[in-house]
């Protein structure tokens, strides 16, 4: 992550842009889980793997909820819907911009 702490969609990215946190967010897009069931598929340890579900915490991107003396984590998918707008939005600008330059050329 930055040193700067971000928020919405830069927290998103950054959260991202690992490939364990990416793993986790996957696992979590089937059904909700513990850090042990999500550590089981990952080689490291649970304890790394909440550190991880902490910082997708963070940007949004997971919720925790106690079940007894579980903690259950959720994937909350309205941060990865905002991130892909954001890029859509961009694509958007892109085409645009090579329509123009393609009218201007013929």
């Amino acid at each position: 992550m930055s040193s700067s702490p971000e928020t919405g969609v830069g927290a998103v990215f950054d959260a991202l842009a690992d490939p364990t946190r990416r793993h986790l967010v996957e696992a979590l897009a089937g059904d909700p889980a513990t850090a042990t069931a999500l550590s089981a598929s990952l080689p490291i340890s649970r304890q790394a793997v909440a550190k991880h579900l902490d910082l997708l915490g963070r940007a949004g991107l997971v919720e925790r909820r106690r079940h007894g003396r579980e903690t259950i984590f959720e994937l909350r998918t309205a941060p990865l819907v905002e991130a892909s707008g954001w890029i859509d939005g961009v694509g958007a600008e892109w085409d645009e911009r090579l329509r123009r330059l393609r009218s201007a050329l013929s």
